[in-house]
């Protein structure tokens, strides 16, 4: 079933909802081993960058969106906040390390409720998510007025020379490391799934349009990454 995620055209709509949701579950026992080598460490540094670029009060309430194993979640953690994570894969909450409050949801209809959080991060889901204005509009939704989002995903460096090592190593070597330690067509699929990110103009209008506002991006690690923040509009007074 995964290699038909690594080979022809990237699925689309529920086929994609479905056959995304397999490969997490699949990759899950060592999704957090994979990440830390294929990014040379760089992860830890990223996700600590996008809790920072919430600028909360400790105590706050992040809502962990698409968490995974939990690891950006920790992050908010360490930096003093009280955080839920909601993943659509079961197996990848079961993975996490920190016994955290979880729910298994869907990024496009959160089980949380409206207004009731200060703060949103998700790390490395975007190109995942099959309808991610929907996304946007959830987090939007859930985000009390003033809230803030701190989106990080992987980005394509804009350096010629730094843009040809990323996909070398993105497109060549990570599906080799993934296929030795976990699941080759998983890691084959990611770098390809790329191409579902909008560019950086058609992103900010995406999440105006979900009502953010004060969109702001910025590029870590010489391009190899992007930080997305917004904040939740207040609306009309």
């Amino acid at each position: 079933m995964l290699d038909s995620l690594a080979t022809g055209e990237l699925p689309t709509g529920e086929d994609k909802t479905r056959r995304v949701r397999e490969m997490f579950d699949a990759i899950a026992p060592r999704y957090d081993l994979v990440n830390g080598l294929m990014t040379f460490g760089l992860d830890a540094r990223w996700r600590t960058r996008t809790v920072r670029a919430l600028g909360l009060p400790h105590g706050s309430l992040v809502l962990d969106v698409a968490a995974g194993t939990g690891e950006l979640g920790d992050a908010a953690a360490r930096h003093g906040h009280r955080v839920v994570g909601v993943d659509f894969s079961g197996p990848m909450l079961a993975a996490a390390r920190s016994p955290r409050p979880s729910l298994q949801g869907d990024a496009a209809a959160l089980p949380i409720a409206t207004g009731s959080v200060d703060g949103v991060v998700c790390g490395f889901a975007l190109r995942n998510f099959t309808d991610r204005p929907a996304c946007f509009a959830e987090m939007a939704r859930v985000l009390r007025p003033g809230g803030r989002a701190a989106l990080l995903e992987v980005a394509e460096p804009d350096a010629a020379l730094v843009r040809a090592g990323f996909h070398l190593w993105f497109d060549h070597v990570v599906p080799r490391i993934g296929g030795a330690l976990s699941d080759r067509a998983a890691y084959r699929y990611l770098p390809k799934s790329v191409a579902y990110l909008p560019s950086a103009e058609g992103l900010r209008h995406e999440l105006v349009d979900a009502g953010f506002s004060g969109v702001n991006r910025r590029v870590l690690s010489g391009g190899l990454t992007q930080l997305v923040t917004a904040t939740r509009a207040r609306g009309p007074s």
